[in-house]
């Protein structure tokens, strides 16, 4: 955060009872100005917060792949597809699911978030800041010179840890400014999809190793620190009360002994998002068995486009809540639950006669879940009271994560079942 506002911003989370002086409230242009800024900020926090995540989902493929060499300097092929790993099956199947990849970017998060309110708020914000983005750094650094699936694996849980506990941070973070923001972190991590699974698909397509691609990334975390100390103003620019409120907030329990208050309704739409977060992520997990022959796409580049289009479909969605709010969000689970049972039909009979349906359908799949994720979050701002937002706001990433987790532990057998199929 800049200038007087970052040490404003460092006093009001690490500070232990510091009293100040209270400001004058800032004339209408500072503040504008502060919204803007924080508009961009929340907004670039959700996409650096993301990033390291879409990547290592994107990268999945290469990770686990066979025929990479030995220093990961392989050089990506623009080809036709290679030889199958399995001959054996019409699937052109790894010996481990790409669900492993998935499983290692998003259990680390789920106990992150799992954990998160029995202790985490004796974290002040920076250093959680701080460490999320140190670990983000050191995943790019361990896979791209893994020489090995394993340390590949290790340097996918560091990705999971920085964006679990950025989330959690960020999310909890939206509570002492207006709720636009929301909207923007909502985007913000739309366009972390969009453009981490785009930019790992035009970086090997152009001929960089991946190896060369995910250091190329290096500079998304030192941009996430940015935008954090550097970028967003105090809370006490929006409410001035938003310094003492937040830095009292920040030394209590995240559990209370009451129940959030919410309007009718409200908790129905947490089980709900919990629901289609297994469908969407299980389908996800599903893409690598999405295999067209007939096409001058290898496999890998394959899975890669299906990431990208995927994540278009999330940016586009995410960045859509001006413009739509949808209130039933249980609607958006059922259309899931068709796409999943659609796509796993051709799957299992192969009717789909071009690779562009399914390029078509995915794209489709992303714009569903991107809206599910912004008007979930957009519903709890509206439907808890203030002192109860900042802990909805971290409780419901659980459900996201859980499903994700769900999703990923069915694809692993799943997986295995379909690629013993001939």
């Amino acid at each position: 955060m800049g200038g007087c506002a970052g040490s404003r911003r460092r006093r009001l989370s690490d500070s232990e009872g510091e009293e100040t002086v209270p400001e004058p409230r800032p004339p209408l242009l500072d503040h504008q100005g502060a919204h803007w800024k924080n508009a961009v900020g929340f907004w670039l926090l959700g996409l650096c917060n993301n990033f390291s995540y879409v990547v290592m989902l994107s990268a999945a493929h290469d990770i686990l792949s066979h025929e990479r060499t030995s220093g990961n300097q392989s050089h990506v092929d623009p080809g036709p597809a290679p030889i199958p790993h399995n001959s054996s099956s019409r699937f052109d199947c790894n010996s481990v699911s790409t669900a492993a990849v998935l499983l290692a970017d998003i259990l680390p998060t789920l106990v992150i978030k799992l954990l998160a309110p029995l202790g985490l708020h004796l974290l002040p914000y920076s250093p959680r800041v701080l460490v999320s983005g140190i670990c983000a750094a050191g995943s790019f650094v361990l896979v791209a010179f893994s020489h090995s699936v394993g340390t590949s694996l290790c340097g996918v849980v560091l990705a999971s840890i920085s964006s679990g506990l950025g989330e959690v941070t960020f999310l909890s973070l939206t509570a002492f400014y207006p709720r636009a923001v929301i909207s923007w972190w909502s985007s913000g991590t739309g366009g972390a999809g969009l453009l981490g699974a785009l930019s790992y698909l035009g970086l090997t397509q152009a001929g960089l190793s991946p190896q060369q691609t995910l250091l190329s990334m290096l500079g998304i975390p030192a941009l996430l620190l940015a935008s954090y100390f550097l970028l967003l103003t105090s809370p006490e620019a929006q409410d001035p009360g938003g310094e003492e409120e937040a830095e009292s907030s920040a030394r209590q329990p995240l559990i209370r002994t009451e129940a959030p208050e919410s309007k009718p309704g409200s908790s129905s739409s947490l089980s709900l998002r919990e629901r289609w977060t297994v469908f969407k992520v299980w389908m996800m997990a599903g893409f690598e068995l999405l295999f067209f022959r007939n096409t001058s796409l290898s496999h890998a580049q394959q899975y890669r486009w299906y990431q990208m289009l995927y994540q278009a479909g999330v940016f586009a969605s995410r960045s859509s809540l001006r413009c739509c709010h949808i209130r039933f969000t249980w609607a958006l689970a059922l259309l899931q639950c068709l796409n999943l049972a659609f796509l796993l039909a051709d799957v299992w009979f192969g009717f789909l006669p071009s690779i562009y349906f399914v390029f078509l359908i995915i794209l489709y799949e992303g714009l569903l879940g991107g809206a599910a994720y912004v008007n979930t979050f957009h519903n709890i701002a509206l439907e808890t009271s203030d002192e109860h937002r900042e802990f909805a706001m971290a409780a419901t990433c659980i459900s996201d994560t859980l499903g994700i987790s769900l999703s990923g532990l069915l694809a692993l057998p799943l997986h295995d079942f379909l690629c013993q199929l001939s």
